[in-house]
């Protein structure tokens, strides 16, 4: 028999907890009927500071299944790279998987991902899914294709366009996951960047099977950019061939300035133009040291060696 732990973090999913569990159950029980080898599953729900009933639904379905169905309740809201951080840590299983409870992952993809792993003459370490389609509003799916056209640009690691965090591994993929104990967290950065040979499953995308998704289109962005700095430096390269880009012309300017004062004279003409011309200059400067104070900003939060979350309560 083997273990596949299942990693879901949860706020404020009052509606679909028990809605995936149920869902996910009758999963499992096709899964042993039509393998010769029987999956035990293990839920690890981390609910992540939520502030309705979340919690006192763990308890109940813990109580109800106290073998199979565990949690994490954080202190307040971490986030869910901290939830994903914290399911990992605490997964123990031979296989882990990493869901969403809304079902917008369709746990029925577990049976080809375990049919993958456990065949030996394909050798994969983890089986990711990617969606083909999803309704979206036309500027949220641009702004979604336009980043991961940015982050494959600038960035080494490479990103898979509309791949999810849901995925199965192996534990030898997970203990190599578990060696990266940075605090400012990117999970689909840091999934491509361990490596490994990985498989990718298409789907189409489902709606919620309750409730709304908690993710506003600035913490979309914001994630975004939390993404492009933690794996890349292109940014600050930019800055550094803006500022020498500037430097060039305004000496340029300097020289046609002279020249000019030489051979017709000065003139107190251009003055509009010379106060956009400092206004841009500034604007830049101010850019250039906003991309660098983030940079620092982040190693900042790394010096302090703050946990990624704290536990209030567990079974």
């Amino acid at each position: 028999m083997k273990t596949i732990s299942l990693v879901v973090p949860c706020y404020n999913e009052e509606p679909t907890i028990e809605i995936f569990f149920n869902t996910t159950e009758k999963v499992f029980e096709k899964l042993n009927n039509t393998h010769e080898s029987n999956y035990y599953p293990n839920y690890l729900f981390i609910n992540d500071g939520s502030t309705d009933k979340t919690l006192n639904i763990l308890r109940k379905l813990h109580n109800s299944k106290p073998n199979i169905v565990h949690y994490l309740s954080f202190s307040r809201n971490f986030g869910k790279e901290s939830a994903l951080a914290a399911g990992l840590s605490n997964a123990h299983g031979d296989y882990v998987a990493v869901m969403d409870v809304d079902l917008q992952d369709p746990p029925e993809l577990l049976l080809q991902m375990i049919d993958i792993l456990e065949d030996p003459k394909q050798d994969y370490e983890v089986v990711g899914c990617v969606q083909t389609s999803r309704r979206q509003k036309p500027i949220r799916k641009f702004l979604s294709a336009s980043f991961y056209k940015i982050i494959n640009k600038m960035s080494h690691v490479r990103l898979k366009q509309n791949v999810r965090d849901y995925r199965l591994m192996t534990r030898k993929y997970i203990n190599a996951l578990l060696k990266l104990p940075e605090y400012n967290r990117f999970s689909k950065g840091m999934f491509s960047w361990v490596g490994f040979k990985t498989k990718y499953l298409k789907y189409e995308g489902v709606p919620r099977s309750a409730g709304t998704s908690s993710w506003s289109m600035f913490q979309l962005f914001e994630y975004s950019l939390e993404a492009i700095v933690d794996f890349s430096d292109a940014p600050l390269k930019i800055a550094t061939l803006s500022g020498g880009l500037i430097c060039v012309l305004s000496i340029i300017g300097l020289i046609f300035v002279v020249i000019r004062a030489f051979f017709f004279g000065g003139s107190v003409n251009g003055w509009a133009s010379l106060v956009a011309i400092i206004l841009f200059l500034s604007g830049v400067q101010l850019f250039c040291v906003g991309i660098v104070g983030k940079y620092i900003g982040k190693i900042y939060l790394e010096t302090k060696h703050r946990p990624k979350f704290i536990i209030a309560e567990r079974a």
